[in-house]
């Protein structure tokens, strides 16, 4: 399962980072989603995840190995709003720049057809 893991945020953070490098603004928004959500399936499996086990123990005597990390839970949580945010604002930024300059290009230079 761990292999899984491993592969899909590898080849998400791959595929965010060759969108970024695409000079049209829908492809870098993509990209930047995809790096983040890569980002946050690392921060997140770095937590300690257990399945089938109650949040909390109740007992005098708990071993914190049997204990899921909340700080890369909420971590994560955290980042998915501030992405939201961001990617709102860059939406708003782009769409404002091609009504500017008449082409959602990065750098402003109409693409070979």
């Amino acid at each position: 399962m761990e292999i899984i893991l491993a592969l899909a945020i590898g080849v998400m953070a791959a595929s965010g980072v060759w969108l970024l490098l695409r000079p049209r603004s829908f492809q870098l928004i993509i990209g930047l989603l995809l790096l983040s959500y890569a980002v946050n399936l690392f921060i997140f499996s770095m937590g300690r995840l257990t399945v089938d086990q109650p949040p909390l123990i109740l007992d005098a005597a708990v071993d914190l190995v049997q204990y899921a990390d909340p700080v890369p839970q909420a971590l994560v949580l955290t980042a998915i709003v501030i992405g939201f945010a961001t990617t709102a604002l860059y939406l708003v930024v782009l769409l404002g720049a091609r009504g500017l300059t008449g082409t959602d290009h990065v750098d402003g230079k109409e693409a070979d057809k």
